[in-house]
């Protein structure tokens, strides 16, 4: 079997700039070949068993050496792989891919090369600095900020450079006072705008501006990954910057959801220009006593009413049903209720419309609003969560319904070891974080062990609602953030505007 390889771009930095291409190079891989910018999120494309090689390169070292990596690929290739070579940005620019090609094609290895977003374009444009404006210039250099040695690159036609509009050098800190002395002896202005852009299109991003007389004492300190824009564009920079203005921009947020679930919560993050880190505390498995469960299903024609209080019930309660050879027929006229908009969406893409959906996301509505359609007497099916809160079920018994409940899951602790997300705690690393149930709270405090309220002390902590607070309160926590609509989207606003008002931070 011949292998092939692919040269993917993964883009500058933010996972969200992976094309579409790239992704299913990814999805298809056996062996992935990374370098040391790439986003980790992004490896999570390739399958479970792909075989993971760190080739990253540093200014203190390398992990392998070019020729090592080049040699890797072609074996790993001639062994009948696919193999993605995955590099920063696009692997043409600066990228050292045209030197991989070229070993590739020597050896007779087919290769495609997928190109990625350059960190020369995206990352000013996360700054807010458009690289070309017509009333600004319509030219653009992209330089390298080093050369094969770690020096400013001595072979540049210095005088050309000073009249070619703006430039963008890449990884150029480490020699910025000889690039601006260069420039300056060929005839650029020292008054010229100059940006220096430091971990690009990331949470993490700063900006640094100045001007060629001044750049290089105002960015001391700032270290690769780098970019540098000179030229009058950057002084858009102030009207157009956007990206650093997001309401959760440079915080760090801690996502204790389910590895599952959590990635609505991290976009909805990660769009309003914060980080999520993703500890899942818990994950959700099926009932240890599946019986009372599959003994419902084959009597669902019986209920007048099967109401899910959570999407993961829904997804549970379907996946039996069809795996026992049955579908949305089984419920025949019973009618289907959700404890809110979540749950009755997962509903839907399971093509079932419910009947009633509860206006607030609590079981006291959902009971108080299904005792104003259900009939006394109707029997309910009640699908939920092993361990949940009794008040559902006793306030639907109160309203005259015959209520039957089944465990259509369980939530167990992850198994993850909490030390990671205890140090960077105990560093105020983390800003906020986020509790989207009761279980994920008791998984986390007893990850963190018996300093758990000390350290959370210097953190906001966000509950998605009053059930979820009351147990972070009971577990010892203060809790600063409770949503208003308890849904993702509410949490993620309440704790924007949590920080808005001058919330505490770490």
């Amino acid at each position: 079997m011949r292998g092939r390889v692919y040269l993917v771009g993964a883009g500058p930095g933010d996972p969200g700039l992976l094309t579409l291409k790239g992704r299913d190079c990814l999805a298809r891989a056996d062996v992935v070949v990374y370098d040391r910018l790439v986003s980790p999120s992004i490896l999570n494309f390739a399958p479970a068993g792909a075989e993971l090689v760190y080739a990253g390169k540093s200014p203190e070292g390398h992990t392998l050496t070019q020729e090592e990596i080049n040699a890797l690929l072609v074996a790993r290739a001639r062994a009948g792989a696919t193999v993605v070579r995955l590099k920063g940005g696009d692997p043409f620019v600066f990228g050292r891919g045209g030197e991989e090609a070229e070993a590739l094609a020597a050896a007779g290895v087919p290769f495609e090369v997928v190109p990625g977003v350059t960190a020369a374009v995206a990352v000013p444009a996360y700054a807010g600095i458009p690289v070309t404006h017509r009333q600004y210039t319509s030219s653009l250099a992209i330089v390298t900020g080093h050369g094969a040695g770690g020096d400013a690159p001595p072979a540049l036609r210095w005088e050309a450079l000073a009249h070619a509009g703006t430039l963008v050098f890449l990884m150029g800190t480490r020699n910025l006072p000889e690039i601006v002395a260069r420039l300056t002896a060929a005839g650029l202005p020292a008054e010229t705008p100059v940006a220096v852009i430091r971990w690009g299109t990331l949470p993490r991003q700063r900006t640094v501006t100045g001007t060629l007389a001044d750049i290089a004492d105002r960015a001391k300190g700032t270290a690769n990954p780098a970019v540098v824009v000179v030229g009058r564009v950057v002084g858009l920079r102030e009207r157009l910057s956007w990206f650093e203005r997001g309401p959760l921009f440079g915080r760090r947020v801690l996502v204790t959801r389910t590895r599952e679930q959590a990635g609505d919560l991290v976009r909805v993050i990660e769009s309003l220009g914060g980080e999520a880190l993703v500890f899942p505390t818990i994950k959700v498995v099926e009932p240890e006593d599946a019986e009372p469960l599959d003994r419902a299903l084959e009597e669902l024609e019986g209920f007048g009413w099967v109401v899910f209080t959570s999407a993961n019930g829904v997804r549970f309660f379907w996946r039996r049903l069809l795996g026992r050879g049955r579908d949305a027929r089984a419920f025949g006229r019973a009618r289907l209720a959700a404890i809110g908009p979540k749950t009755a969406a997962a509903l839907e893409l399971c093509g079932l419309r419910p009947d009633f959906v509860a206006s607030e996301y609590r079981a006291e509505a959902l009971a108080a609003g299904l005792g104003s359609v259900a009939r006394p007497g109707e029997k309910v099916l009640l699908a939920r969560a092993a361990g949940s809160r009794e008040v559902l079920a006793r306030e639907l018994a109160r309203l005259g319904l015959e209520v039957t409940e089944v465990p259509v899951y369980r939530t167990v602790p992850a198994g993850e070891e909490g030390n990671r997300v205890g140090e960077l705690l105990r560093n105020g690393e983390v800003d906020a974080v986020t509790f989207t149930s009761s279980s994920t709270v008791r998984n986390l405090v007893s990850a963190l062990g018996p300093d758990a309220g000390e350290l959370l002390r210097r953190t906001a902590v966000a509950c998605i609602g009053p059930v979820t607070a009351a147990t972070a309160e009971e577990l010892g926590l203060r809790v600063d953030v409770v949503a208003a609509e308890y849904t993702v989207e509410g949490l993620v606003e309440a704790l924007c505007r949590h920080f808005a008002g001058g919330g505490a931070v770490a």
